[in-house]
């Protein structure tokens, strides 16, 4: 009776997700305009579909691509995939896909992402420089911990869904999430993410692929820019 009133309340949840799951109607009004980021989750698949899913943590993951604006809400989501797949691949899959209804930059707008991420118009990648030092697992909330911390479930539903459930739960916890912060309730709560809990997901990221073309070079010269302000700032 338990399991079969879940499945109900999964149900509902995943029905509401799209209209809660995605950016506001200004969400292009600022320059940078959220953050783009690959998460894992621990996976249960069929044996004989194990090596696709077990990646660099050295056990079956579901990789999970996620957006996610300055309010701390997911705006775009695209989760089940392998845990051996890597940032660019997915990246570059979504942006080649129009009915995944990916909320694209516009103009001079960008979005902040990790190494694992080219740094392309539209996508501003970690600063290279050799004076630069910044480590980025030092942030208290990212994305990764943004949903993987509020929902102990997410820890150990490997164990009892088969592995369409495991999405849809995935999708449904971060549609909860940004019910809870759009009503305000998250803005009141204590919420101190347990660092242990997601301690393997300490920044690990491989190198992107590398580009060379003319939107490399204008996020190149943001780079620069962003670099130069920080720089005079701390004069």
């Amino acid at each position: 009776m338990i399991h079969r009133h879940f499945h109900t309340v999964l149900e509902a949840v995943l029905k509401l997700s799209a209209d809660i799951i995605k950016p506001d109607a200004n969400y292009n009004d600022d320059d940078c305009i959220g953050a783009i980021d690959g998460t894992h989750v621990r996976a249960s698949v069929p044996q004989k579909d194990e090596v696709k899913y077990i990646g660099r943590k050295g056990y079956a993951t579901q990789y999970i691509m996620v957006v996610c604006d300055f309010n701390m809400c997911f705006t775009f989501v695209w989760a089940g995939w392998e845990g051996t797949a890597h940032d660019t691949r997915i990246f570059d899959e979504v942006l080649q896909i129009p009915d995944l209804n990916f909320p694209y930059t516009t103009g001079d707008k960008y979005y902040v992402v990790d190494a694992g991420y080219p740094n392309t118009r539209g996508y501003l990648a970690p600063y290279k420089d050799t004076n630069i030092r910044y480590y980025l697992p030092d942030f208290d909330v990212d994305i990764r911990l943004l949903f993987k911390a509020r929902w102990a479930l997410l820890r150990d539903m490997h164990v009892n869904y088969k592995y369409k459930n495991q999405v849809r739960i995935v999708i449904a916890s971060m549609a909860i999430h940004n019910y809870i912060r759009k009503v305000g309730r998250a803005q009141q709560e204590s919420y101190n993410p347990v660092r242990g809990d997601t301690g393997s997901d300490v920044y690990e990221e491989g190198p992107s692929t590398r580009r060379t073309s003319d939107a490399d070079l204008y996020m190149a010269a943001i780079w620069d820019i962003i670099a130069q302000d920080i720089i005079t700032l701390r004069r």
